[in-house]
């Protein structure tokens, strides 16, 4: 047989092993939001997703490995949003820092708005062991990039403003009426916005 008649098996089992990985992901997004991570078992996720034990653990360690997986896809899709926004911004000639700062967390909102449910699975606290510790090192991560914007003044000004976003989000991921928790994110981007830099 050649190379030739051999590739397009090989693309095709690809494929295949690509759209179980997004059933099970998908699944366990279901599951995980419906029922919390330590309530949801293995079989719910492969049985949701039509799916089998030993082709969720090809894929994935187990059932925290796909909750982090879940976690990172959402923290890239997060950066993502807000680098484009900053760059948006930036395009159109605006360089002040707390601006772009304020451009890049109403656009870290509005996903935390468009991914609501998997945002407050992620701020609920019920998470695989270590997330917590996992979420703080992002959180100073996230701190750092801000501290970027804002050049010389990485101290109090980030601490504060990386702060409120924080609460803004957790707000906007747990709150039950969407359209006032949307009223309370666009007020606290407004103060933000008008915070003086010393």
């Amino acid at each position: 047989m050649s190379s030739d008649t051999e590739r397009p098996v090989t693309v095709r089992t690809s494929e295949r092993g690509a759209a179980t990985r997004g059933a099970l992901l998908d699944a366990a997004r279901e599951v995980f939001v419906t029922r919390g991570f330590a309530e949801a078992g293995v079989t719910d996720v492969v049985s949701r997703a039509g799916a089998s034990v030993g082709s969720l653990y090809h894929h994935f360690s187990g059932k925290a490995d796909l909750y982090l997986t879940l976690f990172d896809e959402f923290h890239v899709r997060q950066v993502h949003r807000t680098k484009q926004a900053v760059q948006e911004a930036r395009a159109g000639g605006e360089a002040d820092p707390m601006r772009l700062f304020v451009a890049g967390a109403r656009a870290y909102l509005d996903g935390c708005f468009d991914e609501r449910e998997l945002a407050a699975l992620f701020l609920r606290g019920d998470g695989p062991p270590g997330f917590e510790v996992l979420m703080r090192d992002r959180m100073r991560h996230w701190a750092r990039r801000n501290a970027a914007l804002f050049e010389e003044d990485r101290g109090a000004l980030v601490v504060v403003v990386t702060g409120a976003l924080a609460a803004a989000v957790s707000e906007v991921a747990l709150a039950e009426d969407v359209a006032e928790s949307k009223k309370l994110a666009e007020a606290v981007l407004e103060i933000i916005g008008r915070i003086e830099r010393s």
